[in-house]
């Protein structure tokens, strides 16, 4: 099996957006190990409807729209990492986060540990907003700190050539690209948007020097 892990540097940056776009320019098959706020679409839905690719069920579906550890002690649960573990699928498994890396499973275990464990490439989703140079710069160093292989930085919004560079010249990274907002967000328009935008090329790269490891 190969997989991605698709993280950001916070939350609310469009990454799973852009997993929808991934999930559906590789053909894959998604995963959002917990899900915390079911007001609204889940991250699944999401994906499903953009890519038209399957999604597997969530480990964890919380109520309260809040940190992961919150969320399931809300409702007197506590998330086990250890039945976490990257579920077997045919072909490419896309594993999404929740915010950021530090965000907490609970009370001992960061999603970062989480992601450690699985040792799988990760694509980490920056802004392209004011602050994204520090924020993406100190998620950066955390991935590598806790060993995890780092296929490059996915940008989102609008474009700040700038910006990119500087974030890739200081964190040593691979730019896999920038996917811009879309004013119709729709399956065909994010696809059209993805191949034009994003390096897949280098993201598959990533993915078979996993394979490897």
């Amino acid at each position: 099996m190969s997989a991605l892990i698709v993280t950001g540097t916070d939350t609310g940056i469009g990454k799973t957006i852009f997993s929808a776009g991934l999930v559906q320019a590789l053909g894959a098959t998604y995963w959002k190990p917990v899900q915390s706020g079911l007001e609204e679409e889940t991250d699944s839905q999401i994906v499903s409807r953009l890519s038209g690719r399957p999604a597997l069920p969530e480990g964890y579906l919380l109520q309260l729209p809040a940190s992961p550890h919150l969320s399931a002690e809300a409702e007197g649960v506590e998330i086990d990492p250890n039945s976490l573990s990257l579920p077997e699928v045919d072909g490419v498994l896309v594993a999404e986060g929740a915010g950021g890396l530090m965000v907490p499973l609970n009370r001992k275990v960061l999603y970062l540990d989480l992601f450690a464990r699985w040792r799988a490439p990760v694509i980490l989703c920056a802004r392209t907003q004011l602050g994204t140079i520090n924020h993406t710069l100190l998620s950066l160093k955390a991935l590598r700190d806790a060993g995890c292989p780092v296929a490059g930085v996915a940008f989102i919004g609008d474009a700040e050539p700038a910006v990119e560079e500087t974030i890739c010249q200081f964190g040593q990274v691979a730019n896999l690209g920038r996917l811009p907002l879309l004013g119709e967000l729709t399956s065909d328009a994010l696809a059209v948007a993805f191949q034009a935008s994003i390096r897949v090329d280098l993201i598959k790269e990533a993915l078979a020097e996993g394979e490897m490891a």
